[in-house]
């Protein structure tokens, strides 16, 4: 991390002259990057943890290092909370849900209430069942994505399998219905990662063609943006207003 770069060299012994700077400077640089990490999280309601824990991490930094100002004894101890602060903010941000997908992939929001996903993010949205969307819902968006949840709609983009909707079987013959009346398109199966394996091995016993036309969307929520190996898209943040998938080049296509 770029705090190293400031830090004593290692085996050398400080200065009295030294340790106020070494304080004060951990402690501006720790409240200075939760102040930041505090301002992001506010615009996610469902990131209050991550807020609160660089919040945390920032009072104690300047309590601390208030405390220097008037006990000498307590110098080395700001650095070290700082230090500390800026190492827990920067965890908290690799795994909050504004920390950046993988290098080359296409973020993609999904909800069962489009409007909360910011304007201008591509889209996954139902095309029927309890969560049905309206085309003005996504308006305003990039790519939509439109998923079936029960194998009727082979209009739409993506199919739902999970438990109260599709099955594994049904993925299949959702997929041969879709590509036999669109044989150019692509077939787009979401489901979790633990089914993936039953899913797959209904789709295998359609022709070689259709299976190539198959492209998987895998929930793996780990709340940390990767790319489980093999999908097309995974799906790594489940949030209360909305999921986040990371997609691959030409998943849209």
């Amino acid at each position: 991390m770029t705090f190293r770069k400031n830090t004593p060299a290692p085996f050398r012994k400080l200065t009295r002259a030294e340790l106020p700077a070494l304080a004060r400077g951990a402690r501006d640089t720790a409240t200075r990057t939760a102040r930041e990490a505090v301002t992001r999280a506010a615009e996610h309601p469902m990131t209050r943890n991550a807020r609160d824990v660089a919040s945390r991490g920032a009072e104690k930094a300047v309590a601390q290092g208030a405390r220097t100002m008037r006990d000498p004894s307590q110098r080395w101890k700001a650095g070290a909370i700082g230090i500390v602060a800026i190492g827990t903010i920067a965890g908290v941000g690799a795994s909050a849900p504004w920390a950046s997908a993988a290098t080359g992939a296409t973020t993609i929001y999904d909800s069962t209430n489009p409007s909360a996903i910011p304007a201008g993010q591509h889209v996954a949205t139902y095309s029927n069942g309890a969560f049905q969307a309206s085309s003005s819902s996504v308006a305003g968006r990039g790519n939509v994505l439109w998923i079936d949840t029960n194998g009727s709609n082979t209009h739409a983009s993506a199919l739902d399998v999970e438990p109260g909707d599709a099955t594994p079987a049904q993925a299949a013959q959702w997929v041969n219905a879709k590509l036999t009346a669109s044989p150019h398109s692509d077939a787009i199966v979401y489901t979790f990662k633990s089914d993936w394996s039953s899913v797959q091995g209904q789709i295998n016993t359609l022709p070689s063609w259709e299976q190539s036309h198959v492209k998987y969307w895998i929930a793996d929520p780990t709340g940390t943006p990767h790319n489980v190996a093999g999908a097309s898209a995974t799906q790594w943040y489940w949030g209360s207003n909305y999921d986040i998938s990371s997609a691959q080049p030409g998943f849209f296509s």
